[in-house]
């Protein structure tokens, strides 16, 4: 495991300890640096011993070396593929293989446009625009 710590290599570690915040990551015999919670998957990570235990080994992306305090910070995230993501829309599932622009339009040139990711405020709109029409429907029912 004596590898050359460059910020942007990619190296493997063994993880050597789990805390709330990240996981310490051993990428030599002698140096060991921090997978901050944020680093480690690419989905939200809530507990890191969920995705992490003591003793696997590991891909990690340098992310960054303090020249002061010898601090490594290391992300598994960046050095691994953004895994294809199923999404649901409208009851349907998409297979978002291509990550492209996640608003409508051509997302390339002879592709056909992309359904739009429904945002918060997409399915805020929706969700208003139909409660109108429910209360609408019973108001008209009440004054008959």
């Amino acid at each position: 495991m004596s590898q050359t710590v460059e910020v942007g290599t990619i190296l493997e570690g063994k993880v050597t300890a789990i805390k709330p915040f990240g996981a310490f990551v051993a990428i030599n015999d002698s140096q060991q640096g921090l997978v901050h919670i944020s680093q480690v998957a690419h989905s939200y990570v809530k507990e890191v011993g969920e995705h992490l235990s003591v003793g696997d080994v590991v891909k990690v992306k340098v992310l960054s070396v303090d020249p002061n305090s010898g601090k490594i910070s290391l992300s598994i995230k960046e050095a691994t593929e953004r895994p294809a993501m199923t999404v649901t829309i409208d009851g349907k599932k998409e297979r978002n293989r291509d990550r492209g622009p996640r608003q409508g339009g051509k997302s390339s040139i002879g592709q056909a446009p992309r359904e739009r990711f429904n945002s918060f405020e997409d399915q805020m709109k929706k969700w208003l625009k139909h409660s109108e029409e429910n209360l609408a429907t019973l108001n008209k029912k009440h004054n008959r």
